[in-house]
């Protein structure tokens, strides 16, 4: 019969095949599998020694254990209207699923007069002064997003001078302490090629682009952000959290 820790490591991958624990997600700590399997801390340790070993999980110092994204193509799973995903913010998701961001700003401006979007069919305006920031998103050196936020200065003042790598949501939350209503999204669909103006992808064949339009709104009913952003369609993926009301 298998060791202890090698029983629980396949437990554990079973669940990561199974989809229950997805890429980025973390897997249970050395107590929590102390506590459901009964083991000691030496096999707890092991097991999860175990998974990396294998190429299941990555280990981050001072925070915990992650799965790694080991899909054929590295499709980047993100679900539309989750908190908890866009709470994380880019640079920690990406790595906690194995991946080395990057980030170039192309573009930091502040516009005085503000902006407006329809979001939902619905119009939404942001009243100046707004933080315009264009990051260029990287994993691995691959282009993956080309990200583009309007951010209420009145709402979060100097916000300019803080990390691009940052989560902005988190950001609100803690540095501004603004209690976050909703986040409204759309998405829909486009082409870029070599003919498309403004195009940072640097794709020598026609690229499906997903195009991305949200808007953070606070409990207050002020906009915090508005967010026009290019996803790279042969790099991401896109999922639906619905809660029926019964």
């Amino acid at each position: 019969m298998d060791p202890k820790f090698i029983l629980i490591s396949e437990e554990i991958i079973k669940r990561i095949k199974e989809g229950d624990l997805a890429p980025g997600d973390k897997v249970p700590s050395e107590n929590e599998l102390i506590k459901t399997f009964k083991v000691s801390n030496t096999t707890a340790r092991k097991s999860l020694l175990n998974l990396e070993t294998l190429g299941w999980v990555r280990r981050i110092k001072g925070k915990g254990t992650f799965v790694l994204n080991r899909t054929g193509d590295h499709k980047i799973v993100r679900t539309l209207g989750s908190v908890e995903s866009t709470r994380k913010g880019f640079n920690e998701s990406l790595t906690q699923e194995g991946f080395e961001p990057k980030n170039i700003v192309i573009e930091k401006t502040i516009l005085q007069e503000g902006i407006s979007t329809m979001i939902q069919h619905k119009q939404l305006t942001l009243e100046g002064p707004v933080l315009k920031i264009r990051i260029l998103r990287y994993a691995d050196d691959d282009i993956l997003k080309d990200e583009t936020r309007y951010i209420s200065l009145k709402q979060c003042p100097k916000i300019e001078r803080l990390s691009p790598e940052i989560s902005f949501f988190k950001t609100y939350e803690q540095t501004y302490h603004i209690k976050i209503k909703t986040i409204e999204q759309t998405l829909k669909t486009t082409i870029f090629d070599n003919n498309t103006p403004d195009n940072y992808f640097e794709n020598d064949q026609p690229l499906p682009i997903f195009i991305l339009d949200g808007a953070v709104i606070a409990e207050d009913g002020n906009i915090i952000e508005i967010e026009h952003s290019f996803y790279s369609g042969d790099k991401y993926q896109f999922g639906i959290i619905a809660h029926p009301n019964y």
